[in-house]
């Protein structure tokens, strides 16, 4: 118990710590800018020299992320491509076996994951790597995800492989599971703890960051286009309706999700298409574009180098694959077979990234609306999608808000299974109010020094997850042969 309140302190230590810096730098601010100071100060003087050192140019955890993906494709044999169609025939119900444990169906599970990643990943995310990084970025961010496909089955198969399932039925699972389980199977259960608490606290912070204060800040950058509320406001009105759904639980962010996120993606992606269509001449050409930045990027994006960061940051963030964040919902997913589940999360990159994020980037490229300095991130897009159909940026606003709303809840999931793993489940609550503060304070905060935040601990997450995965792999690679095995000889049952 002791060892619980120790890391409770040092997750507090840190903004308090902040805190100080910043009213000794700036005592004249009012309570927004002090609040806006805490966060510049703890990503650019603390976390930046440490999370996101380079090798070349290059971030070491965006290296890691990519060689990890490729491993595992090599490894699971391109499981990516050979088991996508039976993926969509796992997530139509035809696999569904009512007598198995778990709290989610197959599609449940698969829109709560994608309602976190789904969202302003694709409509801001897509804008912000193009802009940063060039058109030719976009062409990164899609391999990222192709690849990235076997990093979800790899991470979401263990998840169900090592989940725990109470006398309630209630299912706890995630990388935090499957690393201290797995790896003391291997006989490293030291380290396995090690890095079950490590991906924990960094999976809290990704929580209150990309998935809460990120989603809130963009929000309201779209709906304040509408209405003119202020920030603050905006907060304390989102903050409430968060609250409210994240007490039911898992149940009821997965019935949420499942009617929300389809419907979001057929609005935006409807539109998208129509814009690309009125300008079907423009398309080849863009593609081009993306093509030839990608190899010959200019130097005002950073050349070569700073496009490919900038896709494969974008790309994890949007999709999220080897961060094992996704692989928290899926655990609650009903079946007994945990190779099932992994082939249904490998269609979370695809439809994210690869369809998604490249018919907005599309939208982006066409427009032109990149080149203008003056606009970035959610605002971007919407200049985009303005720029042809006049009133779609208020039907815009309104899935961007859905979308934002979608993600925190399934993120608040997300957190609070980390953070009853640290502290126990009689300490939830104190989670839940943290990260309803947290909304509001995504709402008041300048959007580049979230952006630092976000990336740092959400790309971080992905160092304690793909090291687990690595030393896994012999066993996921074994029960996925086990599992086409039984499917090739028809001895799987089908219930649709």
């Amino acid at each position: 118990m002791k060892h619980r309140w120790l890391l409770f302190l040092l997750l507090l230590a840190v903004p308090t710590a902040a805190l100080a810096q910043a009213e000794a730098a700036a005592t004249e601010d009012g309570f927004l800018d002090r609040l806006d100071a805490i966060f510049r100060i703890i990503v650019d003087d603390w976390m930046a020299p440490v999370l996101f050192f380079s090798i070349g140019g290059i971030p070491l955890i965006v290296l890691w992320l990519v060689a990890g993906a490729l491993f595992f494709t090599v490894r699971m044999n391109f499981v990516n491509l050979r088991a996508f169609k039976h993926a969509w025939y796992v997530v139509a119900g035809h696999y569904d076996d009512p007598s198995e444990e778990g709290e989610l169906t197959h599609f449940q599970a698969l829109s709560a994951a994608l309602s976190a990643t789904v969202g302003l990943g694709n409509i801001a995310g897509v804008a912000i790597a193009v802009q940063v990084g060039g058109p030719g970025a976009v062409f990164w961010m899609t391999l990222a995800g192709l690849f990235g496909m076997t990093s979800k089955f790899v991470e979401c198969t263990l998840a169900q492989k090592y989940r725990v399932v109470n006398a309630n039925g209630h299912v706890s699972g995630g990388p935090m599971y499957y690393l201290s389980q797995g790896l003391a199977e291997k006989g490293l259960a030291p380290l396995g703890k090690v890095l079950a608490v490590l991906f924990s606290i960094l999976c809290i912070g990704g929580s209150l960051g990309g998935g809460n204060m990120f989603q809130a800040n963009q929000s309201f950058a779209a709906v304040s286009t509408l209405v003119p509320v202020p920030n603050w406001v905006y907060g304390l009105i989102l903050a409430f309706l968060i609250g409210l759904v994240i007490i039911g639980g898992i149940k009821r962010i997965g019935s949420v999700a499942s009617a929300l996120v389809p419907s979001m993606c057929v609005i935006y992606v409807l539109a998208a298409l129509w814009i690309l269509l009125t300008n079907i001449g423009e398309v080849p050409q863009a593609i081009a574009t993306i093509f030839s930045g990608a190899f010959t990027p200019r130097a005002a994006e950073g050349g070569f180098i700073g496009v490919f960061v900038q896709g494969v940051r974008r790309a994890v963030f949007s999709n999220e694959a080897g961060m094992g964040s996704a692989a928290i919902a899926h655990a609650a997913a009903r079946t007994h077979e945990p190779v099932r589940e992994g082939i249904v999360a490998l269609l979370e990159p695809f439809i994210d990234t690869v369809v998604v994020c490249n018919i907005t980037a599309l939208v982006v490229v066409i427009t032109g609306v990149y080149q203008d300095p003056e606009i970035a991130g959610v605002e971007l897009t919407t200049a985009a999608f303005a720029s042809v159909i006049g009133w779609f940026p208020v039907i815009l606003s309104i899935a961007v808000f859905l979308f934002a709303f979608s993600t925190m809840i399934s993120w608040s999931y997300y957190g609070e299974r980390a953070w009853t793993y640290l502290f126990g489940e009689r300490q939830m609550q104190v989670y839940r109010v943290i990260f309803v503060v947290c909304v509001f304070v995504g709402s008041v905060v300048n959007l580049e020094s979230l952006i630092g935040f976000t990336d740092m601990v959400f790309l971080t997450m992905a160092f304690p997850n793909m090291l687990g995965g690595f030393i896994l792999s012999n066993n996921v690679a074994a029960d996925l042969n086990n599992y086409f095995d039984r499917l090739r000889g028809g001895t799987m049952p089908v219930y649709k």
